[in-house]
């Protein structure tokens, strides 16, 4: 019988939600505990999912000798600070993405965990999904040959606020770390780290990108051209070229549940039919880590990390994108 893993969630905004909502399809895992600076809205969450512990300030609930890991959903600025103070108490982290503003950051973060010997890993969410994971194993099998280009965009039309999380500088704000990503990673996962990163954006009157197109080229003749933006609604999909197919992701290809692809032969279609928002498949990953005493994914490793943040960096030096944590 496997052992229950009683999780934590600091942070109880939108993304907890649905996190929360897709742990309780997950076989061993129970919400044990939950915090907001608001106790109040902590309450409100715990009655919601049914959560024995409602905490009013997140290390109160690092310190519950109970918890056996954390899920930290704040806004991005405050990953680096909760993470650190999860691992100092000796919890084991899960950190959504982007699991840190930078890579000095990141490689602090980083070396607690490996000092502390405890499972840290990024939320990064779409690697663990069923379509992803197929994606990624053609490419790694070559079934279709070499991967040659990445087409990736996603996007949204956000309304304009000043004080909410997209477009507050002072919260980690702006498009590239929170939907451009996606795009970037997709890169990542297929083609590895660019030899030349082409990059720019448009700044919002907060300061941050509101929109932005990327280019990746590599040695090879492989190339990635991505996007990302507040400033219109798209469908969202990617396209991976192969030298014998075109896949096709999405619409929504970051949580699709469907691919399309395409060869000299016909088209096919595959449907991966989940009925979720799709975190439970990364809830999985991370007790399968837990049982087997791993202190970072196999699947997507810190180092993975640290290559998408370094990347990151290396996209906003261009947009000359600078956060008060690149000053510190």
């Amino acid at each position: 019988m496997k052992k229950t893993h009683n999780w934590g969630i600091i942070g109880l905004g939108g993304i907890a939600h649905k996190f929360a909502s897709d742990l309780r399809d997950v076989e061993s895992a129970q919400l044990y505990a939950v915090a907001s600076r608001s106790i109040k809205k902590a309450q409100n969450f715990a009655s919601e999912f049914v959560v024995e512990k409602a905490y009013g300030a997140y290390e109160t609930l690092a310190k519950d000798p109970k918890v056996d890991i954390i899920y930290i959903a704040t806004p991005h600025v405050f990953h680096y600070e909760n993470t650190m103070m999860c691992l100092e108490h000796g919890k084991a982290v899960l950190c959504e993405k982007p699991m840190a503003i930078n890579a000095r950051q990141l490689k602090t973060m980083i070396r607690t965990s490996k000092e502390k010997s405890l499972f840290l890993m990024e939320g990064l969410w779409t690697n663990f999904m069923p379509h992803l994971q197929k994606v990624n194993q053609l490419n790694q099998h070559k079934t279709y040959g070499k991967c040659l280009k990445v087409e990736a965009d996603f996007s949204f039309e956000a309304e304009f606020d000043t004080e909410k999380r997209l477009f507050n500088k002072g919260l980690g704000g702006g498009a590239l770390l929170d939907i451009g990503i996606y795009p970037v990673y997709l890169a990542l996962k297929l083609l590895g780290p660019p030899q030349e990163i082409e990059a720019s954006c448009e700044f919002s009157s907060t300061g941050v990108d509101i929109s932005n197109q990327i280019n990746f080229k590599y040695a090879s003749v492989a190339t990635a051209k991505l996007s990302s933006s507040f400033a219109k609604n798209t469908p969202c999909k990617a396209k991976v070229y192969f030298e014998n197919a075109t896949v096709e992701l999405g619409p929504s290809f970051h949580q699709t549940d469907q691919l399309k692809i395409e060869t000299n032969s016909g088209v096919d279609h595959i449907d991966f039919h989940y009925p979720t928002h799709g975190y439970q498949f990364e809830i999985e990953h991370v007790q399968d880590c837990l049982e087997r005493k791993l202190t970072q994914s196999p699947d997507w490793s810190l180092q993975s990390s640290l290559v998408l943040t370094e990347t990151l960096d290396k996209i906003r030096e261009q947009f000359g994108l600078v956060y008060s944590e690149d000053l510190k």
